[in-house]
Parts: structure tokens; C-alpha cells; sequence
């Protein structure tokens, strides 16, 4: 009996070993990221990634998280479970920039009546960024749907806070990136597994 508990406790640690060997890690402008990731204890896989330009300049690396891949933005929102959007810099950039940037992202892409009601945790996301000061090269933010708990914003590796609990703010902050005038347009292609992401 013995035996056959450690046979098994063996095949058990070569299966996890094979998958570790097997997991994929993309490399996009020396920024890794990896094929899967875990949210609140539930995994999931890398739905498409790319890089965020200002012109000729690379600003950021993004990747998207999902349960179940898609190419709609719709259902990056509405799909059940967890998400996540990863955010790795490639240059240096003033956090309280950033903060702005994205706060002009929802005000592009969402309609009057709904940023008026989301102005209180759009001050709240430009408070977050303007404490970090700079940002810079491999300095990584995520924003997490969590069901139950609400939008979690951590920056090198650090909650912000408490949860935005409104299900409005995470589609609102997914709309600066996959709404109808997004920060850029081959960038979303590529979080939506549309267009090949450039590693070079």
C-alpha cells in the first residue's frame, strides 16, 4: 500500500513537472508573460497581448486574461469569472500622466450619463496613480475582475485599496482599450486574439 501511495504521489508531481515544462511564456520587447495566470483561484489563459505605441514609441506591454478566449469585447465584460488585464511599462512614464490617460480613455468610449455616474471612482483611480509618482521600465499594474469583491487595481505587486464593487467601472476601464475609439487600435486587435502580436 505504501508503495502504490508513493507511486502515485510521484505520478503526481511528474504531471505537474510536464505541465510546468510545457507552459508557453511570451516574450513581447524582453516583457514575459505567461500563457495562463490564477485569480481568485481560478485559472486562466492568455486571451491575446500586445504593445500600447505613442507614436513611434513603445509605452507598455498589455495581456488579457480570460476564463474562455473571445474575440468580442462584449464578452470580455459580460463572460462569467474573473479577468485580468496585465500592464507591464517598456518606458518610463509619470504615473499621474497615466492616471489621466486613462481617465480620458472612459470618457472617450463611454456616454455622458455613464461617466457622470462613474466620476467618484475615476478620482479615486487618478488618486492611485498619482501617489506611485513614476512608473517605469518592468514596473507591472493589473486590473482584476473579481466576482463578489468588484475591480482590484494592484500596482507593483500592491492592492490599491479596496475593490471598485460597481460591475460599470470595470467595463468602463476595459472600454479604454477594447471600446469603440480604444487607445489603440492594434493593441486591441491583439488582446482579442484578432491580429498577430509583434514580439519585435
Amino acid at each position: 500500500m505504501k508503495l502504490m501511495t508513493k507511486n502515485l504521489t510521484l505520478a503526481a508531481l511528474l504531471a505537474v513537472l510536464a505541465l510546468n515544462a510545457n507552459a508557453v511564456t511570451l516574450d513581447i520587447h524582453g516583457i514575459k508573460l505567461e500563457d495562463s495566470a490564477t485569480v481568485a483561484g481560478v485559472p486562466l489563459k492568455l486571451n491575446g497581448a500586445g504593445t500600447r505605441y505613442k507614436g513611434p514609441f513603445k509605452v507598455y506591454v498589455a495581456g488579457l486574461y480570460l476564463g474562455k478566449k473571445t474575440s468580442s469585447p462584449e464578452e470580455v465584460v459580460s463572460q462569467p469569472g474573473p479577468k485580468r488585464l496585465s500592464i507591464t511599462m517598456v518606458r518610463n512614464i509619470e504615473a499621474r500622466e497615466l492616471g489621466r490617460l486613462l481617465t480620458r480613455g472612459i470618457e472617450d468610449n463611454m456616454g455622458k450619463a455613464a461617466v457622470s455616474k462613474l466620476i467618484p471612482g475615476m478620482l479615486r483611480m487618478g488618486e492611485i496613480f498619482a501617489v506611485q509618482k513614476k512608473l517605469g521600465p518592468e514596473d507591472n499594474l493589473t486590473i482584476e475582475w473579481v466576482p463578489g469583491s468588484g475591480t482590484v487595481i494592484t500596482v507593483r505587486g500592491q492592492v490599491q485599496g479596496e475593490p471598485f464593487k460597481e460591475p460599470e467601472f470595470f467595463k468602463a476601464m476595459m472600454s479604454i482599450w477594447l471600446g469603440p475609439d480604444p487607445a489603440d487600435w492594434r493593441l486591441k486587435e491583439e488582446l482579442l486574439g484578432i491580429k498577430k502580436v509583434t514580439t519585435e
